[in-house]
């Protein structure tokens, strides 16, 4: 069975255009109560700060408890610590309602099983098939009860911090946190706080209108220009629902997902402790490839979207993965990406050496990549279209192997994604140019 609503991170649109209306949402947790807590039981909600989180957060409760489900009601929380909550808990789900680095205009839910991973494709399926039946309401004495546990928040920071090696202080460390008006805007600063650091938030007053407007790690420019005006070691920067990560060194210079991950599985390397092969996608630069098998580390790609990362690591055995968008797996230590985990084990590494973030990335040489976003009527498989085909086959005997092409649709926004990556940039940007408009020409 084809999944029609669910996409590579749960179910994202527009607001109040299908499926992200109220009552969709409402049946989407009658279903869901279904499939994932058919004898009842308790799900946890949670949220980033989207003025229509809270329409979505009451459609949701009044479908679980109206199909006989408790609720626990945690307020804005990062989507991982919405895993971690669930699990620790003990409740059949753990839901989440944010679209992550997307515009406030839109939102999504997604579900995380009782484990704290996210769903299989096979359970999305069920979802989906219960859907056509419609919600439910079961008898007076069979509803569920709601509750809120906002302060459980605190066991969360708890967990973060618990992660770092034992005794390790922040103290002396002058770090800027970027939280993107988003979901991380309380608990991440606090759990810096709390390991004795020096902050400077940005981004932490949402409004449920400026999540993600020009801050969080889709937009660290106001970042880049605060770490060094403010003398600071290092910047965090977080997206919406506090799951991807991008760092600056004191210089003001961006740190992305590919740099972050060579340098935590470097630093399991040299303390024993890396386990399986480290898994990228599709995307990730070339230049991490040849920096980790040249350790001796073992790199493998899977499909872009952390569900197909965790898969691979699954399979293989690994512990480490990650997105060049800064969505970082470390399964040695939680379920889930996790912005602040991961940028705590950076800081750790910091510490642990001495040096500076600007110093610990030196010794990775990335390609430059050229990425072009071509927005399009609707989604389809660009490498079915013979233009298309023949234009990228082209531009891999220019790139011989010096390069690469990725070519691909979306999974959560309108757009088809062309990237090249060279030796040379001019020659990434001039490629990716030629392709995107092979691209841009393809009739539908």
């Amino acid at each position: 069975m084809a999944r029609h609503y669910f996409g590579t991170d749960g179910i994202r649109g527009k607001v109040g255009e299908p499926p992200l209306t109220v009552d969709f949402v409402l049946n989407l947790a009658s279903a869901a109560a279904r499939v994932l807590a058919p004898q009842g039981g308790t799900v946890l909600i949670g949220k980033d700060t989207r003025i229509s989180g809270y329409m979505f957060e009451a459609a949701l409760e009044a479908g679980f408890v109206a199909a006989g489900v408790d609720v626990m009601l945690i307020g804005p929380l990062p989507t991982p610590g919405i895993a971690y909550m669930a699990r620790k808990s003990g409740c059949r789900a753990g839901v989440v309602i944010s679209a992550s680095h997307n515009a406030y205009f839109d939102n999504g839910i997604k579900f995380f099983d009782s484990e704290g991973s996210k769903l299989s494709d096979a359970l999305e399926e069920e979802i989906e098939a219960e859907l056509l039946k419609g919600p439910v309401t079961r008898p007076s004495n069979a509803l569920g009860r709601a509750i809120r546990v906002d302060k459980s928040r605190k066991q969360y920071q708890d967990f973060c911090i618990s992660t770092v090696p034992k005794g390790l202080t922040l103290e002396g460390m002058k770090i800027v946190i970027d939280c993107a008006n988003g979901a991380g805007y309380k608990v991440a600063p606090r759990i810096l706080t709390d390991l004795g650091a020096e902050i400077t938030p940005i981004g932490c007053s949402p409004n449920g209108r400026n999540i993600n407007a020009g801050c969080g790690s889709n937009s660290p420019e106001l970042l880049q220009i605060t770490v060094p005006g403010l003398h600071a070691q290092v910047g965090i920067a977080l997206d919406g629902d506090g799951d991807r990560l991008v760092m600056v060194d004191h210089l003001g210079r961006k740190v992305n997902g590919d740099q972050l991950l060579y340098l935590i599985a470097s630093a399991r390397q040299k303390a024993g402790l890396l386990q399986g092969p480290v898994v990228g996608t599709v995307m990730s630069n070339m230049g991490l490839e040849r920096s980790l098998r040249a350790k001796g580390i073992e790199f493998l790609r899977a499909q872009v979207g952390d569900r197909y990362i965790l898969e691979m690591l699954k399979a293989t055995g690994g512990v480490l993965g990650g997105e060049t968008s800064g969505h970082l797996l470390t399964l040695d230590l939680t379920t889930t990406g996790d912005a602040m985990i991961a940028a705590l084990q950076i800081l750790s590494v910091m510490r642990d050496t001495g040096r500076s973030l600007a110093e610990l990335t030196s010794e990775l040489q990335l390609l430059p990549q050229h990425m072009i976003n071509v927005a399009v009527p609707k989604i389809f498989d660009p490498m079915v279209n013979t233009d298309v085909m023949n234009a990228v086959a082209a531009i891999n005997l220019q790139l011989a192997d010096q390069g690469r092409v990725v070519l691909r649709a979306s999974g959560t926004e309108q757009l088809i994604r062309v990237m090249i990556e060279a030796e040379r940039r001019e020659t990434a940007v001039t490629l990716a140019e030629e392709l995107a408009s092979v691209v841009r020409a393809v009739k539908l």
